[in-house]
Parts: structure tokens; sequence; C-alpha cells
């Protein structure tokens, strides 16, 4: 998936190493070689609106910061990859991507029947499992977060994407993390500067940097090892809109396997155990999945804390539809290629589906410009399936 929100890769730098947010007063910041920030809150036309019903609210600078992230990724992916080699910023590794049927409860609650979820409808799917390191050669047994990115097809509706707005696509992105390690843009920027930083000093700034909340859920979704992605548990860990009009409401997504599994690790794994495991399960079996949705019940679950779980026992998850991915051969050149070659982004949604908050609204400017980079680098088209 084209995503900034990568988890931190500790390696070569002691016990911390998260991401990091470059403090301040550090020289070697890219402002400027990038977009200027300009002195006001006030932010262009063309980026978000914000719902400030829903309890969003803009940070100072916010759309100039995110063009300057994504100006900074654009920049190490370039310098990372050669012309037709170009990957992902992030999640570059995929253990597969498996095709798969949607299908919305027939059963489901009329608060959450908004959009998409439609009772008893089915749909198809494209599934994209994943590790979040930016290193694609790295082994499936080192601690990581993991991801899965969900396309599902055959979605009517003018889609809020200003460039594909007649897709029939709807994406959900999570990894295997309930929260995020930021919630300030010009944090954010800071580590950007700071990761793709040559100055190897620079990086022993990032554990200070980021506070001690940030570095803890930092190194929650750091220290991940999993025997299965299809048994593993993902959030979305940003909120979302669901539903239009005055009964429209914030809400979470989670992801789980309809009935978990014992999580125990291969003795000697092999270098790509985790693709072996998804392609050994699908040619013995069908998996099964539950897409779930946490409403928020309480103000004093902020749409802009990306950083603070919502508690469970207070806004529980419930159940809206089941994904079945039945027995199959993924993992082919031609469809290997194909799932390289898709884009997932959040804001391919319906608009009963917005995705709410700063790390959302920045994904918007950051994943369409990852996206057209990689594709132009690789000479590939970009289109939704």
């Amino acid at each position: 998936m084209e995503n900034f929100m990568q988890p931190i890769n500790f390696k070569g730098l002691f016990l911390f190493t998260p991401l990091a947010f470059v403090l301040s007063g550090c020289s070697e910041t890219l402002y400027s070689q990038t977009t200027p920030l300009v002195k006001n809150s006030s932010e262009s036309n063309s980026y978000t609106q914000i719902d400030t019903a829903l309890g969003e609210k803009l940070q100072p600078n916010e759309e100039a910061i995110a063009h300057n992230i994504s100006q900074v990724i654009e920049k190490s992916i370039r310098e990372q990859y050669t012309a037709g080699n170009a990957l992902r910023d992030a999640h570059p590794k995929a253990h597969g991507c498996v095709r798969a049927e949607f299908h919305v409860l027939k059963n489901i609650p009329a608060q959450f029947a908004k959009g998409m979820f439609i009772p008893d409808q089915n749909y198809q799917a494209w599934i994209r499992f994943s590790n979040a390191s930016n290193d694609a050669s790295s082994a499936d047994i080192d601690k990581d977060a993991r991801g899965i990115a969900i396309k599902i097809l055959g979605v009517s509706g003018q889609k809020i994407l200003e460039s594909e707005k007649q897709a029939t696509t709807q994406d959900f992105i999570m990894i295997n993390h309930p929260v995020f390690f930021a919630n300030d843009a010009k944090r954010y920027l800071s580590f950007m500067n700071d990761v793709n930083s040559h100055n190897m000093i620079r990086k022993f700034h990032i554990p200070f940097a980021l506070g001690v909340k940030g570095t803890v859920n930092a190194l929650g979704a750091r220290n991940s090892q999993i025997a299965n992605p299809l048994y593993a548990r993902y959030w979305s860990m940003v909120p979302y809109q669901l539903g239009l009009g005055n009964d429209r409401k914030a809400v979470k997504y989670s992801v789980r396997a309809c009935s978990m599994q014992p999580n125990n690790l291969p003795k000697n794994p092999s270098h790509d155990f985790l693709r072996e495991a998804l392609k050994n399960t699908l040619q013995n079996t069908d998996a099964c999945m539950e897409f779930l949705i946490q409403p928020r019940t309480s103000s004093q679950m902020v749409v802009e804390d990306a950083m603070t779980e919502w508690d469970e026992n207070k806004a529980p998850f419930y159940q809206v539809a089941t994904i079945h991915i039945p027995k199959q051969d993924f993992d082919t050149p031609e469809q290997n290629n194909f799932c390289e070659n898709l884009s997932f982004t959040p804001w391919h949604a319906l608009p009963e589906h917005k995705p709410l908050g700063a790390v959302n609204r920045m994904r918007k400017v950051i994943y369409e410009n990852i996206s057209r980079v990689r594709h132009d680098m690789n000479s590939a088209t970009r289109q939704e399936p």
C-alpha cells in the first residue's frame, strides 16, 4: 500500500529507533528544499475540508506540511530505486495478493447499514498482506508491523478522490496494532527528515523527539511476530466517518480471523515463511475473516488523536461483514505483478466512509504522489481494477 505511516525500523540503533521527529532546532531540515511553509492555518480549496461537528480540527500549515512530507518521500524513493524497479516506500514486501469475497451480513444493525455496507450484499475483493518495513529484503521472522490492504470491487457511487471519482473500488487499510505513534504534522515532517537523513547522529534523536507515548506506541507496533497473516488481528488505527447527514458518526475498523489460531512461530523459519504459510493454508483450505466496526461512544475519543486506543470495553466492535478467501494459487508471476501495480489509499472511498483526522488528511496528499511517482518510474499504468 502507499503508506507513509510505517512503524519504526530499529535496526542499527540499539534498542530504540522507531520513527522519529527531528527536533526543531536540528539542522538539515528539508523545509527550504520543498514547498515553503505558509504563516497561517488556512488551507487551499483543494485540500480536504474538515468536519468540525465530528471533531476535526486543522493544524497550522497542515497542507503545506503534507506536501513537504510527500516530497521528502519522493526524494527517498528516487534515490533508493532505479527506473523500472520502484517499490512502495512502506509495506514493499508482500506476502501475497489474494482473491476474496466480502459479504455484508444480512442482519447488520441499521446504524451500520451506510454506504457500501448494504445488508446481504456480496462484493469481490483483492487483499494484500505485507510487512511494514521499508526494507523489502527483510526476513519475515524479524519483528515488524504487518499490514492488510483490502480493495473492494463493484462499489457503485461517486468517490471522494478527485482523480478517480468514477472508480468502483473502496479500500480499507490496517496494521496489526491499534494506535499510531504521532498526531502532529510538524513532528511527522521532522521525523521524515530525520529518518531520510544521511547523518546517523540525527537518528539518535528519534526516541527523544517521539516522547514517551509516541515511543511506546512505536515499539508496540514494531515488536510483532506472527505465524500466518490470516490469523493476525488488524486495526485501522485512525477514524473514519460512517454515514452522511445528521446521523453520521466516527468509527474505527478492525479485521480478525473467524476462529483465532495459536501464534506458533516455526523453529527454523525460512526467509519468506509468511508467504509460505499463506500459500500452504490456501492450497489446502478456504480462510475466513470478520470485518468489524467500532462506533465512537464518547467525546473523549478524539478523531484527531490517533495515538490513543478507543477502549473496547467502552466502545465495542461489531461484526458487519465476513471475508471469505477461497482456496487458490496466488503465487504466480502474473498475479504478483498485478498486485504490485495496485494502489491502496483510504481515499478510494464513498463519502459515507470519508477518512477523518490529520493523519488521514495528509495521507490523501502523500499517497497520491507516492503512487504517481512509483508508477511513473516503472512506466506502469495507474488504474483501479
